[in-house]
């Protein structure tokens, strides 16, 4: 009864949790999900048209695009789900510490975060990109560069609030050590806001991943991805459009699915929104 309740008052959450877990579905079973295999180039088909073999055409190199597409979910989830825990867990542990502590420590973090926002965030990423390498690690390593520091200031700005509190200062009076305080106090009572904006990342995070790879900072060839797949068939859009219309659909459905979830996290989760 508990849980048709739960359904019934969050129908946004519940539908959109749904769809998130058949586009994971659809990553973890992609082996058995895909007629062809997504790397079996056959040059005789290239860029054979929607039909009754390959329901979405082919490629250049005669790999079938339905195949690449959905494989192609796997290697986004991936990337985009590893760069919000390294963004998130960086950037929250840096601002912990920053309000926190304060001090010499806060001064170098803030301002390193400073220096980070003065440039523009893809630009600065594509030039990371660029000097480490374009693969799909380093496009990770690239936007978490210069992702970190919107997580970093938030957790400051909580902490700072979190640690007047009076149980804060009772607790310093018994002689709590500072990460037993930490871990008891501090991280419990911003953990969820910290939790929503992650949420609400998701979506974007993709869209700048799919962007380096589109440039090709990126995943690199045969890796089935979605913004190198744009690439790849940019050069064809007037020839065989659905080398784009299918991984640009892809790209769409997903970022609006994981956008919309992280909206639906958010209005669970933060007790003011429940509240209006």
């Amino acid at each position: 009864m508990k849980c048709i309740k739960f359904i019934k008052n969050h129908k946004q959450f519940t539908m959109f949790s749904f769809f998130a877990l058949v586009i994971v579905g659809i990553a973890v079973f992609a082996p058995w999900i895909v007629p062809k295999d997504p790397y079996d180039a056959v040059m005789t088909d290239s860029l054979v048209a929607p039909c009754s073999e390959y329901i979405w055409g082919t490629d250049k190199l005669g790999r079938d695009l339905f195949s690449r597409v959905i494989y192609g979910t796997r290697s986004s989830l991936i990337m985009v789900f590893t760069l919000v825990s390294v963004i998130f867990v960086v950037g929250t542990c840096l601002g912990v510490l920053a309000g926190f502590f304060g001090g010499i420590l806060e001064q170098i973090i803030m301002r390193l975060a400073d220096m980070m926002v003065s440039f523009p965030g893809l630009v600065l990423a594509i030039a990371i990109a660029g000097l480490l390498g374009p693969n799909m690690v380093n496009a990770v390593i690239a936007i978490a560069a210069v992702s970190w520091t919107k997580y970093a200031r938030l957790a400051r700005s909580l902490v700072l609030k979190i640690k007047n509190s009076l149980y804060i200062k009772a607790a310093r009076l018994t002689g709590t050590k500072n990460w037993k305080i930490i871990l008891r106090y501090i991280l419990p009572n911003m953990i969820t806001t910290m939790i929503i904006t992650a949420a609400t990342d998701i979506g974007g995070m993709m869209m700048e991943l799919a962007g380096l790879s589109f440039l090709g900072f990126g995943a690199q060839p045969p890796t089935p991805e979605w913004g190198l797949m744009l690439n790849e068939g940019r050069t064809y859009i007037s020839k065989a459009p659905w080398l784009m219309i299918y991984p640009g659909i892809a790209i769409v459905i997903v970022v609006i699915v994981f956008n919309m979830l992280g909206d639906s996290v958010r209005d669970l989760l933060d007790p003011r929104q429940e509240r209006k």
